[in-house]
């Protein structure tokens, strides 16, 4: 066979500019390898094993008894394991990246291509991959949900509080996606061909989508990700764990979609959800049935590419079922909307379909909240809202988009300052 000139040409510049994307990823990867791999430590939920070190009485592992994959649990969703209220629990959770369809299905294949040794890929993640769970990657989520939880106790009217505890990486490394016709800019970018009708997992180069690999590194003692740039610039930014989903089950049967949040909680994507914050969900059920995934190692307020930087996690929550007017319950009214708090803010959330429906929505829960808590008369709380707190848009890429308000608590305690 004979190759013409340009031909030649072009082959070349696929071989370089392919050798010199291995050699700019395995630098960047090989920064990150004091971090260390945390492989799975049992086969099945229950008691923590000796070797955990997380301070929880149970370890929840990820495999097919403990998953749904694109959906969430409903109200008849039977419990992987049943808690009493106020136990720290322990789980394990993988990155949808690196499995999904359009990467191929085969996280060892797809992490190598930026120099990651196949011991370095989490083995539940690969067994998920490689397993018959179906997913569809065209009407399902992307999310590896686990659960759910039973809390004892727990019934439709309570409030589940889910204390925020550690999140730990389980790998080094994680990734930022951008899909075609997802994302803030779904017909602008990703700048290239559209999906080909024959792209599959056995030739996931089809969909055209594009995936940066994010290491992450410690400077100071701190956590920083590291992307790099095509011309090998490392840009440097911190990182802050935590789960965009984290919810439970809603009152519904069948196989709810695991993509837009409600008031279940579900994929909120409020990114100000890290270590030592705490996330209040109405209970639709009985027993709670939670669940959580999608783990990130930051995220952006809007999440305008379609993804966080998606990485796994071993996360430790402390869940407790609160009934109205019960010491610890976060209002003096009942919560049928997700809440959150950190030491610094309280954050009534919205959301809806419609952004501006989602801040009309964070905006009167933000004014509620302050009057049956703080006293104020609404025109006060709305004035102060207008003259003191941020909105942010949580997320804009979930079908149903999210604003949270962060009310700062200093603003109500006399002498602070």
């Amino acid at each position: 066979m004979k190759f013409s000139p340009v031909s030649l040409k072009n082959i070349a510049t696929v071989i370089l500019s392919a050798c010199f994307a291995l050699f700019l990823y395995s630098d960047l990867y090989a920064q990150s390898l004091t971090l260390g791999v945390l492989q799975p430590l049992a086969d099945k939920p229950g008691p923590a094993p000796a070797s955990l070190h997380t301070g929880a009485k149970y370890y929840v592992p990820v495999n097919l008894d403990t998953v749904r994959w694109g959906y969430l649990p409903d109200a008849q969703s039977k419990p992987i394991l049943t808690v009493p209220s106020g136990s720290v629990i322990t789980f394990d959770t993988i990155s949808h990246e690196g499995i999904l369809e359009d990467q191929g299905r085969d996280p060892v294949k797809y992490f190598a291509q930026f120099g990651v040794p196949a011991s370095h890929v989490l083995k539940d993640a690969q067994a998920i991959a490689a397993s018959a769970l179906e997913h569809n990657f065209a009407k399902d989520g992307p999310h590896v949900e686990v659960g759910p939880v039973d809390i004892e106790g727990a019934e439709p009217g309570d409030i589940l509080k889910i204390e925020m505890i550690s999140m730990t990486p389980r790998v080094p490394y994680g990734i930022v996606s951008n899909r075609h016709g997802k994302g803030a800019l779904p017909n602008e970018m990703p700048e290239g061909p559209a999906p080909d009708p024959s792209a599959s997992s056995a030739n996931p180069e089809l969909y055209h989508n594009v995936s940066k690999f994010v290491s992450l590194e410690t400077l100071r003692g701190k956590l920083f990700c590291v992307i790099k740039d095509s011309n090998g610039r490392a840009i440097r930014f911190a990182a802050a764990p935590f789960h965009g989903t984290v919810g439970v089950a809603p009152n519904v049967t069948g196989k709810p979609n695991s993509i837009p949040p409600g008031v279940y909680g579900g994929n909120l994507d409020i990114r100000y959800l890290t270590n030592g914050s705490t996330l209040y969900l109405p209970v639709q059920v009985a027993g709670g049935k939670f669940f959580i995934s999608d783990p990130h190692f930051s995220q952006g307020n809007g999440e305008v590419a379609l993804t966080a930087v998606e990485g796994s996690l071993r996360s430790t929550v402390r869940l407790t079922v609160l009934k109205l007017h019960q010491p610890g319950y976060p209002s003096k009214e009942q919560l049928l909307t997700p809440f959150a708090e950190t030491a610094d803010y309280w954050i009534p959330i919205g959301f809806d379909p419609d952004l501006n429906e989602a801040m009309k929505q964070a905006v009167r829960n933000a004014v509620s909240f302050l009057a049956a808590n703080q006293g104020m008369d609404r025109a006060t709380a709305l004035a102060y809202l207008s003259a003191a707190t941020d909105f942010e848009v949580s997320q804009v890429v979930d079908r149903t988009k999210g604003v949270h308000a962060l009310i700062r608590k200093k603003d109500f305690v006399v002498g602070m300052r």
